[in-house]
């Protein structure tokens, strides 16, 4: 865990973590994207995940539509995320909501490979039935994350 503290400092000290704190349109641009960018991923994946969990045909549509707006949100979570962090790394590397909500962002990542590696729904008519447990557990993760998000600056 000090080596965790120790890249958080550097990260902190770094250049783009003073640029990110002394600019007064870094922060806050970087804030409105992030947000945007939850509201890509949380929307598009909960509208498939809800879909799934129906048992909707047009779940197929959904995946096919939700994915690239999924994965647009994700890059900008993870770039603004990045920004973010550096701008105060240190005390988010002690604040616990902060470290629970990269637990839950690691769960669904890690439900996203899962579900397209093995439960390959492309390639499966109708969709597989690991598909409403990887569904909960996209919606658990996603929304966690979300919630904890928020919750990180008032803990």
């Amino acid at each position: 865990m000090d080596a965790a503290f120790s890249l958080a400092a550097a990260v902190e000290a770094s250049a783009f973590g003073q640029a990110m704190r002394a600019s007064i349109w870094l922060y806050p641009l970087a804030n409105l994207l992030h947000v945007l960018g939850a509201a890509l991923v949380v929307g598009a994946s909960a509208t498939f995940d809800v879909a799934v969990l129906r048992g909707d045909r047009a779940s197929r549509f959904v995946l096919r539509a939700g994915i690239p707006l999924a994965a647009l949100g994700l890059a900008l979570q993870i770039v603004t995320g990045v920004a973010l962090f550096a701008a105060e790394a240190g005390p988010l590397m002690r604040n616990p909501a902060f470290l629970a909500k990269l637990a839950f962002i690691a769960v669904g990542i890690a439900n996203i490979a899962v579900f397209h590696a093995v439960l390959n729904p492309r390639a499966q008519r109708p969709l597989p039935k690991g598909a409403r447990v990887a569904a909960a557990v996209s919606l658990l993760a996603w929304a966690g994350a979300l919630l904890l998000g928020r919750a990180i600056a008032y803990v």
